[in-house]
């Protein structure tokens, strides 16, 4: 357990989604064990935990803040939260309470409408509280789903939700988002970063989907199981697929899920939709596929493929064969699902 600050209660939406995120949890041991290594390696910093969608990104940090009371959490997922100034006031007013938790007097009188345009009273409160920590203390705070984050509300250039560029000392942010380009992570900083991508862990991934399948008792669990690969590694669909109280291969919540994914690969391809539409009608039927490739079937140059699959670049994985790189859906469910779609278009 981290040696943590007592903070009071979380806002009702938040420890609602903690306690949802956390019921069930099994496992990831090895996402704690590298956040524990870079808190003991490093004396301030970013963590990123990196994961395609519903490899279980949000349930392993509400489960970690369940176990480490005193951890700052905000997630961006719940409606209304993914702008700055929602953030920052959300995020001052915790940080607030525990410098005042701390003894800090005064600490109000700066925090007014110039609180949400920048970081510097974020910065300010971060450095107030880092010099009343102990020495064994470290002020740690989560976010939740950085990919939904509105960033064209913000100047061009600066940091996801004005993320400070420099943290003090004991001073760590540990962050979700799905897979993104290196040169669009939306952060400048210059102190300590690491990241873990989920998909380099197979084999722990599989171990934790088969424990949970072990440890609880599902309705209709017979059929369901023939449903599931001993090489899944998909929390999100094994979950719903478990819990459908009828056989239906594409449980509501599972199909809610996709359609979301759909709609937001529809509106980042939005200027180029006639290609956009013709290059997911050949993801649909690969099971992996290079740009090369797509661009000679279509007829199209190369680059336009690549500005595509880049805009949906949450949704794949990449795997790297003879000096070219292959696309693929991140998961074969949603691969189906989609093509049970476009066969009605």
């Amino acid at each position: 357990m981290v040696n943590t600050i007592n903070i009071p209660r979380y806002p009702p939406e938040f420890e609602q989604i903690i306690a949802a995120k956390n019921h069930n949890f099994v496992g990831r041991e090895f996402v704690f064990a590298a956040i524990n290594n870079f808190l003991n390696q490093y004396d301030r910093g970013y963590f990123t935990i990196i994961g395609e969608p519903g490899i279980g990104k949000s349930a392993i940090l509400a489960h970690y803040v369940s176990q480490n009371p005193g951890i700052v959490y905000y997630n961006v997922e719940i409606a209304g939260k993914n702008r700055a100034e929602e953030f920052l006031t959300n995020i001052c007013t915790q940080l607030i309470e525990i410098t005042q938790h701390q003894g800090s007097k005064n600490v109000t009188s700066n925090f007014s409408d110039s609180t949400t345009e920048n970081s510097s009273f974020l910065s300010l409160l971060l450095q107030q509280i880092s010099d009343r920590l102990h020495p064994e203390q470290r002020l740690i705070i989560t976010i939740d789903s950085c990919d939904r984050i509105d960033i064209n509300n913000q100047p061009r250039g600066s940091n996801l939700f004005y993320l400070p560029r420099y943290l003090p000392e004991k001073v760590y942010f540990i962050l979700t988002r799905r897979p993104f380009l290196s040169d669009k992570s939306g952060l400048l900083i210059e102190t300590p970063s690491q990241s873990l991508d989920l998909s380099n862990y197979p084999e722990q991934n599989r171990a934790d989907i088969q424990e949970y399948i072990r440890n609880f008792s599902f309705q209709n669990i017979n059929h369901q199981l023939t449903l599931l690969s001993q090489d899944e590694t998909n929390f999100m669909y094994v979950s719903e697929i478990l819990t459908a109280i009828n056989e239906n291969i594409y449980p509501e919540n599972l199909q809610l899920y996709y359609q979301n994914h759909l709609e937001k690969m529809n509106l980042t391809t939005s200027e180029q939709q006639t290609i956009a539409l013709q290059v997911l009608n050949i993801l649909i039927q690969e099971r992996s596929i290079s740009i090369e490739t797509i661009a000679e079937r279509l007829d199209e140059d190369e680059y336009d493929i690549k500005v595509i699959l880049d805009n949906w670049r949450e949704f794949f994985h990449l795997e790297s064969r003879v000096e070219e790189i292959q696309y693929s859906l991140y998961h074969v469910s949603f691969r189906d699902w989609l093509r049970q779609q476009l066969e009605f278009k």
